[in-house]
């Protein structure tokens, strides 16, 4: 198997772990306090293997000097911050089997803004894809009723809006994060690193005054967590640098799978056959948007 593609399948069993472990042990806390926390640890477990890693070909005080290069990474981490601080909003107000498939629905903003901005081809797979993910939103809203409720529960429930706003804003992020790796061909360790200081920049105002709603027997875990962090940003990097976007994103974004059974197991949340459905439907509509 291809490296990149192994990258990416780690990326989305990380990612879909990551997702249950918050769920389970720290969704109880205020969000923004436990991401000032999380996300200062990871800044600091990052270090020794951006430094390991970073590339012999890549001087660093050249690749900071570029003015252009260092903006566009900048404002993507602060994109990707507002992302994950919306996103694990909608995990902490919803259930993870229920938030997580309209989460991982990314690539259905990141087709749009192709189409609009680069002029891609919407072909018909790609149609099929948003088909095929649009019904997965309508099976994990479905109850008994009106044909048009489902859609009406996703765009009025506050966990949905939540988790459908944080896949539009990664949707934007990822696209940039292509052209970072790709196009700008940065470093894998200077775009983690910065996306991690982004995300503690967008959290720490919101956060640093609630900091004491994390008691100190949580502190070993939210480092942990931030340890967590640091491993998985680094090889969804790895998987982004080393293949095609179109193929990484709905292998990364597979993690709703994961999310979803081992949520369903683990913080045995209900609904579970439907929702598992509607993760499964999700993913394979994601997998035909991005490789149709």
């Amino acid at each position: 198997m291809n490296v990149g593609l192994l990258y990416a399948v780690c990326a989305a069993l990380l990612f879909g772990g990551y997702l249950v472990l918050y769920k389970r042990f720290f969704g109880a806390y205020p969000t923004t306090a436990y991401m000032t926390g999380a996300y200062a640890t990871a800044l600091c477990w990052y270090l020794p293997l951006a430094a390991l890693s970073w590339p012999d070909d890549a001087p660093v005080a050249e690749v900071v000097s570029a003015p252009d290069a260092v903006g566009a990474a900048g404002a993507t981490a602060l994109l990707t911050g507002v992302a994950i601080v919306v996103s694990l909003l909608a995990v902490n107000r919803g259930d993870v089997t229920y938030v997580t498939p309209l989460n991982k629905l990314v690539p259905l903003f990141v087709l749009p803004i192709e189409v609009l901005a680069l002029g891609q081809y919407l072909g018909p797979w790609q149609v099929g894809g948003v088909v095929v993910a649009t019904a997965g939103i309508y099976v994990a809203n479905y109850r008994p009723g009106a044909l048009l409720a489902p859609f009406r529960r996703a765009l009025s429930y506050t966990p949905a809006q939540l988790a459908l706003a944080g896949a539009a804003l990664f949707g934007v992020a990822d696209v940039a994060k292509r052209v970072l790796l790709q196009e700008l061909a940065l470093p894998v360790p200077f775009v983690v690193w910065l996306t991690l200081l982004g995300v503690l920049v967008v959290a720490a105002p919101l956060g640093r005054s609630r900091l004491d709603a994390l008691p100190r027997r949580a502190y070993p875990g939210v480092a942990g967590m931030g340890l967590l962090i640091a491993c998985v940003n680094h090889v969804n990097a790895l998987a982004f640098q080393a293949i095609p976007a179109s193929v990484a994103s709905p292998i990364v974004n597979s993690q709703a799978v994961v999310a979803v059974v081992v949520g369903g197991v683990v913080l045995d949340e209900g609904a579970f056959g439907k929702r598992l459905v509607a993760s499964v439907l999700a993913v394979v509509g994601v997998v035909l948007v991005a490789l149709g």
